[in-house]
């Protein structure tokens, strides 16, 4: 099998980038041929068409990257198999999308919003996001690279540090979560919130909004912001720096950040809802909030992102569960649960760990990868 990647090559520290260059290590590690190009890069994706002669083309985006992913390679005869993610609503490319004999998406709940959306599912099939185990994995927090993290992150040897780590602290449910030590300030045993996110111009903006949020609960003094470029190098030691990593996305269609903090054997703290029903084991891997609200929308303004002229308005027949909010009374009991109970944190840490190297291993996602190829396209 002759396999050619499209993602964001040479990857950045980015989710999509890393789903695409952990599935191209795992192909290669495994003795396919398999390389990778950046999706959008046309001259040099036909470069390898014409030489490479790839048997598949494994393009890692959401639906709105179908001309990059799907078009461009059918028509150089080249057979397209995207890796998709959810992007709330499946606006365009219905007929493109259907017509391929075979489409990847992360979870469950992205099949469940494509064929909620207009597809009819036959050809779909969940392909979960790799997680390189060899680097994620449980270190004290004696060691001198992780208590230097905390050390830099303001964080005492004996707070319990819970951290949650996104493009933005809010879309990650951040909100929820100050919220919810608010409730439990004056009760929790010595605490710091770290929020570390993407630099840009509309994280700096969230970013004073909720810090505004923490001045108002009053929990100002316990919560750290950090806004730093960072590479995949540095994030292990991040994610074991602290004791619980709580992230009750609003949106989320896998949730690679918290399998890896699993694979640092952290418990986690999630949301009952879309990727994390896959990715989390509720009372054992982690504690999944129930569903608080759902923000549903009538009609969306879509554009060039989506193969629409700019400002194309497009109305739905039936409203759509734009994203959610999670449960803030259920994450502060899940929160006071593992911040006064060591044992319940490491038990779960333990068992998150298990599960994360059974199932998301690198290495079983591109045998998985290989499995489904094989059967779905005939492909060896």
């Amino acid at each position: 099998m002759r396999v050619l990647v499209l993602y964001d090559y040479p990857p950045s520290p980015a989710g999509l980038a890393t789903q695409g260059s952990l599935l191209h290590k795992g192909l290669e590690e495994a003795g396919v041929e398999v390389h990778s190009a950046h999706f959008e890069s046309a001259q040099e994706k036909e470069w390898y068409y014409r030489w490479f002669e790839p048997d598949v083309i494994v393009g890692v985006g959401y639906w709105g990257h179908a001309p990059y992913l799907v078009l461009h390679p059918q028509r150089y005869g080249v057979q397209p198999v995207p890796w998709l993610v959810g992007d709330g609503y499946l606006a365009n490319y219905h007929e493109v999308l259907e017509a391929l004999p075979l489409i990847l998406v992360t979870s469950k709940w992205v099949k469940k919003v494509y064929t909620r959306d207009g597809l009819t599912g036959h050809n779909i099939e969940v392909l979960p996001v790799g997680c390189d185990t060899d680097a994620f994995v449980p270190r004290d927090k004696s060691d001198p690279k992780v208590a230097a993290v905390r050390e830099a992150l303001g964080v005492a040897p004996d707070q319990i540090m819970i951290l949650t780590v996104g493009g933005d602290a809010t879309s990650k449910g951040a909100q929820e979560v100050m919220q919810a030590l608010a409730l439990n300030d004056i009760k929790a045993p010595d605490w710091k919130y770290v929020c570390k996110v993407w630099p840009q111009p509309r994280t700096e903006q969230q970013n004073l909004i909720d810090l505004q949020l923490a001045t108002q609960l009053g929990i100002e003094k316990n919560v750290v912001y950090t806004t730093n470029v960072i590479s995949r190098n540095f994030m292990p030691y991040l994610l074991a720096a602290c004791d619980i990593y709580a992230s009750p996305s609003r949106l989320e269609g896998f949730g690679m950040i918290q399998v890896e903090a699993n694979a640092c054997g952290k418990p986690v703290i999630g949301i009952k809802a879309m990727g994390m029903l896959d990715t989390m084991v509720h009372g054992e891997t982690a504690f999944l909030a129930d569903i608080a609200q759902e923000i549903v929308l009538r009609e969306a303004m879509v554009g060039d992102e989506s193969g629409y002229e700019s400002g194309h308005r497009v109305v739905f027949k039936k409203p759509r569960t734009a994203d959610y909010r999670a449960s803030v009374h259920d994450i502060a009991d899940y929160l006071m649960d593992l911040m006064t109970n060591e044992p319940l944190r490491k038990k779960m840490g333990e068992a998150g760990r298990k599960r994360a190297t059974e199932n998301y291993d690198y290495r079983v996602v591109a045998k998985k990868f290989a499995e489904i190829v094989s059967d779905k396209l005939g492909i060896l």
